[in-house]
């Protein structure tokens, strides 16, 4: 039997963490192995715990939840951040995107969203729900015409193939639920997202996705 994913929670609000705890533990390949109220705690639980996926709230005391995830990064890269937010404060989603979490949950998602973005980024991918997307476009919104001219530019040096990948990850499918949509396996995918990356100049899927939003005709 394959060894659980070890999810640390960082919230600084109780009812939160307890909820999260609740729904992660429902699942049967993920353990919760630290709560914690604050970034300093994430940072030094995650790495105690030998956490694989961090979920970390945005603005926690202390230490905010992004500038935690920084620090995470560079002492313990192993570790998949989470960004678990309200999207209540538009430069920390910002800066979130540019700094390449594996994954954005809104607090009020459904239980299976949030297990399916710790399974997600656990197996190396980026979470971008169909929800998350939508916030994350209406903060870009509206986009002018340079930068979007710009993103199609970029999108030219893509193959048919490879556009369709692109397609699928800007709705925020998984690269098992594009294999099946695609009847591709998931190997394959995965090699098609690093093709797209590096034609791209991406750093993570999650900035893929926003070029191809950013690329797509208005209406």
């Amino acid at each position: 039997m394959s060894r659980s994913i070890r999810v640390l929670v960082a919230d600084d609000e109780p009812l939160i963490t307890a909820g999260v705890r609740t729904v992660l533990e429902s699942a049967p390949d993920i353990e919760v192995v630290a709560e914690v109220e604050n970034g300093r705690d994430a940072v030094e639980q995650a790495i105690r715990h030998r956490a694989d996926v961090a979920l970390i709230d945005i603005n926690m005391p202390v230490m905010d939840g992004l500038t935690a995830a920084d620090r995470l990064r560079l002492r313990s890269p192993s570790v998949r951040i989470v960004v678990l937010t309200a999207f209540g404060d538009e430069p920390n989603v910002l800066r979130a995107l540019q700094n390449g979490a594996a994954g954005f949950v809104l607090k009020n998602c459904s239980p299976g969203e949030l297990i399916r973005a710790v399974r997600a980024a656990h197996g190396g991918d980026a979470f971008l729900s169909p929800a998350v997307t939508r916030q994350v476009l209406g903060l870009l919104t509206p986009v002018e015409a340079g930068r979007r001219q710009e993103a199609a530019r970029r999108l030219e040096s893509l193959t048919a193939r490879e556009s369709d990948v692109l397609r699928l990850v800007a709705e925020g499918l998984s690269n098992a639920d594009i294999g099946r949509r695609l009847h591709m396996s998931e190997t394959s995918i995965k090699t098609y997202m690093t093709r797209i990356l590096a034609k791209l100049g991406c750093a993570n899927r999650v900035q893929a996705a926003l070029l191809a939003r950013d690329a797509a005709p208005l209406g």
